[in-house]
């Protein structure tokens, strides 16, 4: 009996927590993710592939989310036991076989390292390399501002707090003991105008911070735009920047030199155009930025803050990935740096079921329609690229939701409603400034409501 037109069964290894809350037991729970399966007409097995079951034609996915270390998924991926994978952190190595493809929970594709795909750079391979861009953006974004403003301003809440319980403050008198300065008026850099460095940047703009990105010359008129300074190099962004924050990503690996393009791009060079006392927030991949580098600019008060977001692992008492070079920091500064295990948005429920979500669509696409969203790199033969899909309002703007804005009558006519007040009000036909205020905000909000703000899609 075929299922959804397959005559055999597609096995798909998801390799990470797809529900970060919790059921009656403690456990972490999967219900939504193995429910949304089940309405497509997929299969959701808690646990891995049985030698001694025969799995009936259609989509099957396999859930194991407590495998991390490369022996544990070489034991189960090594020979092509599954067809397809969902990662969100988990670290597919270079040696796993899928027939298929992968799908990243999130954009970064760093960890997706099988060599089916080509790496994590998806050039290469015979099957397709995906992300779900955007679903964790706003929570990375958000975890990024979190960190920034336990720094800044630099005044102590809680020893504030304590004095005035136990009765030991007076605003008449002991105000002037604590002199800061806020956000509004400094200037923010970003590097990397992805979807996470962008929503950094609008929350940065929502503080009336100066904000300057780098990237590459092709974004210049989207991030002035957007009412963003754009910067040709790093260390343009960097000058005189009070907050550094990287969001490039490691870009691709060089074959010869074994170092990825953007390794260490946060060096001792760059690290020398910021103000004196500044900030380093660094909730992209740790090998973004030189550990010994900040640690010697922390040292000389060049950088007076820092952030980090990375992987760390643990095997046994040996620890490794890209967090591990900045512990000795911890202990050299102390709360002056904040050391986080790659949690900016893997920790928030909504967005890894939205991503996972988007991850199984990606999955039953690839399947059945033999098209490919959200690719990263090469697209396989026989594949049709379907573009593609992100949250509205969050990175590029697609052609799909541009079209379903033009397809909905109302939204149109809002839209021309405001535009012709606007218009009349600078041909100076209508010179009522409250009526041209009030059709502003109209148009801004029904843009942002709709999705429609920010870069959009080149034309194929």
């Amino acid at each position: 009996m075929q299922h959804l037109g397959l005559n055999t069964a597609v096995k798909v290894l998801i390799a990470d927590l797809v529900g970060l809350r919790f059921d009656t037991r403690g456990q972490p729970d999967a219900s939504e993710t193995r429910d949304y399966i089940v309405r497509l007409g997929g299969h959701f097995h808690k646990g891995g592939i049985s030698p001694r079951k025969t799995y009936t034609p259609g989509l099957h996915f396999f859930y194991l989310p407590d495998i991390s270390t490369a022996d544990e998924i070489l034991a189960l991926t090594a020979q092509g036991q599954y067809d397809a994978v969902i990662a969100a952190a988990t670290i597919i190595p270079r040696d796993a076989r899928f027939a298929l493809g992968g799908v990243r929970i999130g954009a970064g594709t760093g960890n997706m390292q099988s060599s089916s795909w080509g790496g994590g750079s998806g050039a290469g391979g015979h099957a397709v390399l995906m992300n779900t861009p955007s679903f964790n953006s706003r929570a990375t974004a958000q975890m990024v501002f979190k960190a920034l403003l336990s720094f800044l301003p630099d005044i102590d809440t809680g020893e504030l707090h304590r004095r005035s319980v136990a009765g030991r403050f007076d605003t008449g008198k002991n105000l002037r003991e604590c002199p800061t300065e806020k956000l509004e008026g400094k200037t923010f850099a970003v590097l990397g105008f992805g979807n996470i460095g962008r929503e950094v940047a609008l929350i940065a703009q929502a503080f009336h911070m100066n904000v300057r990105i780098y990237a590459r010359s092709r974004h210049k008129q989207w991030i002035e735009s957007e009412g963003f300074v754009f910067a040709a190099t790093p260390e343009e962004a960097a000058s005189g920047a009070d907050v550094l924050s990287v969001h490039t990503g490691l870009g691709n690996l060089d074959a010869k030199t074994k170092r990825f393009a953007n390794q260490d791009l946060v060096n001792a060079k760059l690290l020398k155009h910021l103000n004196k006392g500044a900030v380093l927030l660094n909730y992209d991949r740790g090998e973004c930025v030189d550990a010994k580098a900040l640690s010697r600019a922390m040292a000389a008060g060049r950088v007076q803050y820092a952030a980090i977001d990375a992987d760390i692992f643990k095997q046994g008492k040996t620890l490794s990935g890209p967090l591990v070079p900045y512990l000795p920091l911890a202990k050299s500064f102390g709360s002056r740096i904040l050391l986080l295990p790659h949690a900016a948005a893997d920790t928030e429920h909504v967005s890894r079921v939205e991503g996972a979500r988007q991850a199984v669509n990606q999955i039953f696409d690839l399947v059945l329609q033999k098209c490919a969203r959200n690719v990263k790199g090469e697209i396989p033969d026989g594949l049709t690229n379907a573009g593609s899909k992100t949250v509205a309002g969050v990175g590029k703007v697609s052609a799909s939701t541009i079209n379903d804005f033009l397809s909905d009558a109302q939204s149109r006519q809002a839209l021309a409603a405001s535009a012709r007040q606007i218009m009349d009000f600078a041909a100076g036909t209508s010179p009522d400034s409250e009526a041209f205020l009030l059709a502003a905000n109209r148009l801004r909000s029904l843009l942002r409501i709709k999705g429609l703000e920010g870069p959009g899609e080149p034309e194929s």
